[in-house]
C-alpha cells in the first residue's frame, strides 16, 4: 500500500501532452488494439488516437461522454439520453435509453463488469424543464447481463465517474454534487451494498470527475487541479498537477500509462504502478 503519492509517479511526475486543439476532451479509454479513444463531446466526435496520429472513430457521436469497451472489445458509450454499444461492424446498439417507460437525461460515464453487467451514471438536467417523459432523478444504474436497466444507488446528488476495484468487489463513484467519493461492495446480482462516503475532495475549487483504480487499491480521480490520488483506506497521498482542469482518465500503453482528458488536450501521465484492467 502506497503511503506516499511519489511511490506511484517519482518525485517528478513525467507528463507529457499527447493531444490539443480538440473543444471539450471527455472520457478516455484504450482498446486492446492500442487505440486511445476519447470523447470531444461540443464537436459530437469520438476521436482515435494511436501512435501519435488522431484521427475520427465516429463522427456523429450524439454528444458522447464517458466510454468504455466490454469483453469482446465492443465500445460502449454514454451518449444523449442513451447508452449504446458499437458493433465490430459499426452499427449502434442501443442498450439503455429509458427507466420504468421515461427517458434517461444526461448519462455521464459507465463501466462494463466481469458478468457482462454495466453500470452508468445519469445526471438529471440542473434546471430541467418540465417533461414527464424523462425521469425526475439522478441515479446510478445497472443494465444486468438479460439487459434489464434497474436503479442501484440514488445516495450521490450529481453521480458521475466511477470504477471497479482489480478483484470488482467494490465500486467507487464520483458525487460531484458534494464533492466526494462514494465506495460501495459488489452483491453477486450485482446490486450494490454497503454504501459509504470514501474520500472528500470538498477543498478544492472544481469537483471530482473521471476516476480508475490500480492493482493496488489506490483511487486516482480527475479533480480540483489535477489528478487526485488515494490509497485503499481513503488516505490522501496528493495531487499529480495539470495546467488544465481534467475531466477523466484511463490506464492504457504497458498499462502502467495513465491518460486524462482535460478542456483541449489529452495528457499521458507514467506510473510506477500497474492499473487495473476491466476489459
Amino acid at each position: 500500500m502506497a503511503d506516499r503519492l511519489e511511490e506511484l509517479v517519482g518525485e517528478t511526475p513525467k507528463i507529457e501532452k499527447i493531444v490539443d486543439g480538440m473543444m471539450q476532451t471527455e472520457g478516455p479509454a484504450y482498446s486492446r488494439n492500442g487505440d486511445l479513444l476519447f470523447s470531444d463531446i461540443p464537436a459530437r466526435r469520438i476521436m482515435k488516437w494511436k501512435n501519435g496520429v488522431l484521427t475520427a472513430f465516429r463522427t456523429d457521436s450524439n454528444r458522447a461522454n464517458g466510454l468504455t469497451f466490454d469483453h469482446l472489445g465492443r465500445l460502449l458509450a454514454c451518449e444523449a439520453g442513451r447508452v449504446t454499444r458499437t458493433e465490430h461492424d459499426g452499427r449502434i446498439t442501443v442498450l439503455a435509453d429509458q427507466y420504468q417507460g421515461r427517458g434517461l437525461n444526461i448519462p455521464n460515464d459507465l463501466v462494463c463488469a466481469i458478468d457482462g453487467s454495466v453500470y452508468f451514471s445519469d445526471l438529471r438536467f440542473r434546471t430541467p424543464p418540465p417533461n414527464p417523459a424523462r425521469t425526475d432523478f439522478s441515479a446510478l444504474y445497472q443494465i444486468t447481463p438479460q439487459g434489464k436497466v434497474r436503479v442501484v444507488s440514488r445516495d450521490c446528488v450529481r453521480p458521475n465517474g466511477m470504477a471497479l476495484t482489480a478483484n470488482q468487489q467494490k465500486l467507487y463513484l464520483a458525487d460531484s454534487g458534494p464533492k466526494n467519493l462514494w465506495v460501495y461492495d459488489i452483491a453477486a446480482d450485482g446490486s450494490l451494498q454497503n454504501g459509504h462516503i470514501f474520500a472528500d475532495m470538498s477543498s478544492g475549487r472544481g469537483v471530482p470527475d473521471g476516476l480508475k483504480t490500480d492493482e493496488d487499491g489506490n483511487v486516482w480521480v480527475a479533480g480540483p487541479a489535477g489528478v487526485w490520488v488515494f490509497n485503499a483506506q481513503g488516505k490522501h497521498l496528493g495531487i499529480i498537477p495539470l495546467p488544465v482542469t481534467p475531466t477523466n482518465c484511463c490506464w492504457g500503453g504497458d498499462w502502467r500509462d495513465f491518460y486524462v482528458t482535460g478542456h483541449t488536450s489529452v495528457y499521458k501521465i507514467a506510473t510506477n504502478v500497474n492499473g487495473t484492467r476491466t476489459y
